[in-house]
């Protein structure tokens, strides 16, 4: 149990590290295999694990067939992956839903990750850590945070250089992403 309940309409700024500092994307299909697992696992009780529905041979019509009633546990408003930890900022839409959504998309990867490089053991450095957004000018401040992470690590000297964050569909490059940020301002008045 968590310390503070994570409520159902409020926004989070949702972190989690690896063990150790241990680098756990090294390859841009290592951060695209995250990316489509926030996708995927965004949405309700899904029928099939992300391993079996990536064998479809047919996945554009499968999602379709099995997910378009599907409601969302979370929205997405804004992510970025480093080589050792990830940050989101998630919406939560349905009880438990930001604990289910964490749960299925490292213990997924988790999965993948330990299968790919012959590993055993836990990836992530415990549980996940979540703060609550309180005002407009907190999301504002933590998207820019989220965004620039790369540039301060000395990863990259432009924030649109980093392919692994939703920096770019912020600008509008990319039309269809994983983030809904659009009704996002005006936390203050969900009070």
């Amino acid at each position: 149990m968590r310390k503070y309940p994570l409520i159902n309409g409020k926004i989070y700024h949702v972190f989690t590290r690896s063990i150790a500092g241990y680098e756990i994307f090294r390859s841009d299909r290592e951060y695209d295999r995250m990316l489509n697992l926030l996708k995927y696992y965004k949405m309700e009780n899904p029928p099939l694990r992300f391993s079996v529905f990536e064998e479809l041979k047919d996945k554009g019509n499968s999602y379709h067939k099995y997910f378009d009633f599907k409601e969302d546990l979370v929205e997405i408003i804004a992510y970025c992956f480093m080589p050792t930890h990830i940050h989101l900022i998630l919406k939560q839409l349905k009880k438990g839903g930001i604990s289910v959504f964490m749960s299925n998309v490292l213990n997924s990867y988790t999965r993948y990750f330990n299968n790919k490089t012959k590993r055993r053991g836990p990836l992530w450095e415990g549980r996940f850590k979540n703060v609550e957004v309180d005002s407009d000018e907190q999301l504002l401040h933590l998207t820019r945070y989220l965004h620039l992470n790369p540039v301060t690590a000395n990863l990259i000297n432009e924030p649109q250089d980093w392919q692994f964050s939703s920096y770019k569909e912020f600008l509008g490059e990319i039309e269809e992403g994983v983030c809904n940020y659009s009704d996002i301002l005006n936390v203050d008045s969900e009070k």
